[in-house]
């Protein structure tokens, strides 16, 4: 088994559905790297969802302007987990930021202080929740092939610039993961 807790972010259905404005164009592709990581880490796995806030505050609010179809409960259809995680999610974190890095996933990933990351956007919550967790001292794993941007520009140059945080940050590949634990 591979050690420390995998978290894949936001493998929704507002960003797997093509016709969806915040699709993901390489999401089949980031769900195929998930799946195959998902063994090797048994219950050390969180899911997240963004979900927009009940009333959006600050900045948010001229967010939320430029993207109201977005302000629905988190109960709608589009933040729910895509049908082929939503069976395996034992546990899931909601969060109405972009990033996840928050009290709970903390206390999960702290006892063994390395987080694995895969979902989607590598751009935006991937990047937003990479960031704190190293800023939190946690060693950060980024695996690439498991992982989608808002488009394949803005997914290779969020790599770029994660992999510049190294040693506390390392983007790798679920193949060089998977071989660490062999």
């Amino acid at each position: 088994m591979t050690t420390g807790l995998l978290t894949v972010i936001d493998m929704q259905r507002v960003f797997a559905d093509p016709d969806s404005p915040w699709a993901s164009p390489r999401f089949t592709e980031a769900a195929a790297g998930v799946r195959r990581l998902l063994p090797a880490f048994g219950n050390r796995v969180t899911f997240t969802r963004f979900v927009a806030p009940r009333t959006p505050e600050g900045a948010w609010r001229a967010y939320y302007e430029q993207w109201p179809f977005a302000l629905r409960p988190p109960d709608s259809e589009l933040w729910r987990l895509t049908d082929e995680f939503a069976d395996r999610a034992r546990h899931v974190l909601d969060a109405s930021t972009f990033g996840k890095w928050t009290p709970e996933l903390a206390r999960r990933a702290t006892p063994e202080g390395r987080l694995v990351l895969a979902g989607v956007s590598t751009d935006c919550c991937v990047l937003s929740t990479a960031l704190a967790a190293a800023d939190a001292g946690v060693e950060v794993l980024v695996v690439a092939d498991a992982c989608a941007g808002a488009d394949d520009d803005s997914h290779a140059k969020a790599l770029h610039l994660l992999d510049l945080y190294r040693p506390l940050i390392r983007v790798t590949t679920v193949a060089e993961l998977l071989e660490e634990t062999t």
